[in-house]
């Protein structure tokens, strides 16, 4: 018996992530979706959970956080997919509208109908824009007005330019005009805004460099180094404290008494590969928010930059470890 997940969501959840399917252009359904992120969360969690408390790695509360949290982040992960088609489909249906509207004027001028010029512009070139394209002309054969068609079209995208192109033509239905050379004029502004991004992204490049070199070597050379100074500090007070047995005496007034850190390298290197992960993700995710003016078309660049940031911590480390050797064993 099929299991409906819609019916474990409210209503407005199930909506919501309706729209950002179909913004995204995922064909599946709604309840599909769902058991996808539900059934995965709870085997993460329950697998997860099992495994921590199996081999005594921590208690069974800490155990079941943990293993919230990883399903919280499987589920974070389905989202950010979603966001990344959203933002990729919009990306490419943006590059091929100017030359839509541009053939859709060329059409008009040989003397067809709006709906009819549309249609005939939707090439096999443009791709998913014209599947979207076909499916508004077939909504006008059946019946609906052409404002209405264009205006649901519009809303399979999260793109102003799409909308700004959209209300202009029904305002243009509406009043009057001539509608051939508005397609024109609008095809030329995108393109105009097209290339003042890219003039905009090209002088941006150098701070994409620094933020990329911040995130991706200094940051773990910075914690490899430290790293190394706690293992340094930490074997020097196993000394002090294994020549002085009975505590150290204070100094100057009773509450000044030297004491080692209380962090262990362990402890340390966990932190450090958390942040590593932190800064690497969110300098790609920054790097690609100059670079594109889209967060999201960074996301494909992630793995690159932690997998590179956390390698580069783990050579400087043994590197550091080597010229400390005869101080304190190799990290």
């Amino acid at each position: 018996m099929a299991i409906n997940f819609e019916r474990l969501v409210s209503r407005g959840l199930a909506r919501r992530l309706s729209a950002e399917m179909d913004l995204a252009g995922v064909k599946s359904s709604v309840n599909r979706m769902l058991g996808i992120a539900i059934i995965g969360a709870l085997v993460i969690l329950i697998a997860v959970s099992f495994l921590l408390t199996v081999t005594h790695t921590t208690s069974a509360p800490i155990a079941f956080i943990i293993g919230a949290g990883t399903a919280a982040f499987y589920i974070a992960i389905i989202y950010i997919f979603l966001e990344y088609r959203i933002d990729k489909r919009r990306m490419g249906m943006e590059s091929m509208l100017p030359d839509y509207l541009q053939i859709a004027s060329a059409n008009l001028r040989s003397g067809l109908s709006l709906d009819r010029a549309m249609m005939m512009a939707a090439r096999p070139e443009f791709t998913f824009f014209s599947n979207d394209v076909k499916d508004m002309s077939r909504r006008v054969f059946g019946g609906e007005t052409l404002a209405n068609a264009l205006n649901g079209m519009a809303a399979k995208y999260r793109s102003r330019q799409l909308n700004h192109t959209v209300k202009m033509i029904t305002e243009s239905l509406r009043y009057g005009g001539a509608m051939a050379d508005l397609l024109d004029q609008v095809s030329k502004d995108i393109r105009g805004q097209q290339m003042i991004q890219k003039e905009v992204s090209s002088q941006l490049f150098m701070y994409s460099i620094f933020i990329a070199f911040a995130g991706v070597i200094a940051a773990p050379v910075l914690y490899g180094l430290t790293g190394q100074m706690i293992s340094v500090t930490d074997t020097v007070w196993k000394g002090i404290l294994a020549a002085n047995p009975g505590g150290l005496p204070t100094i100057g007034v009773s509450f000044l008494k030297p004491s080692p850190p209380h962090i262990s390298i362990n402890t340390y290197r966990y932190f450090s590969i958390a942040a590593i992960i932190t800064i690497t993700g969110f300098a790609g995710l920054i790097m690609s928010s100059i670079s594109t003016g889209s967060a999201m078309r960074g996301i494909k660049y992630l793995p690159l930059f932690i997998l590179g940031g956390l390698g580069i911590y783990l050579i400087i480390a043994k590197l550091i470890a080597g010229l400390f050797a005869g101080i304190t064993p190799a990290a």
